[in-house]
């Protein structure tokens, strides 16, 4: 089974944590996430975090440090999910990608149902 690195940021403001919803015609549709997207050969994760924000949200981030990694197996294919602290410096987010988004506290990140590759993620950004 191929597996597909993508980047995930963990899109910080005021304590909060940005959460976006899978419009329900793409894969794992009803979802919640971490926006980010795949990394195109050659370029950094850094790189593919702010084009895919920039593409995905209409904002510009500073992409900040590593948080962590994780791999899951979903009956398209693996994905090796890599999260990285983010900070709005441009823009508010516009959806494009998905159908709502929601800024959440820690004790509230478990009123949505997260895609299972953001998980550890989430974990790591709460230790």
């Amino acid at each position: 089974m191929k597996t597909v690195r993508v980047v995930a940021a963990l899109l910080e403001r005021d304590g909060l944590l940005f959460a976006a919803r899978r419009s329900p015609e793409r894969r794992e549709g009803g979802l919640w996430e971490l926006p980010g997207g795949k990394v195109e050969p050659g370029e950094s994760d850094e790189a593919a975090l702010r084009r895919e924000l920039r593409e995905e949200l209409s904002v510009e981030v500073e992409v900040g440090a590593f948080v962590a990694e994780s791999t899951h197996a979903y009956a398209h294919g693996a994905v090796t999910l890599v999260g990285y602290r983010c900070r709005l410096v441009a823009g508010e987010p516009v959806l494009r990608d998905h159908d709502a988004a929601r800024w959440l506290a820690a004790g509230a990140l478990h009123d949505v149902t997260w895609a299972p590759a953001d998980l550890p993620l989430l974990a790591a950004w709460q230790a």
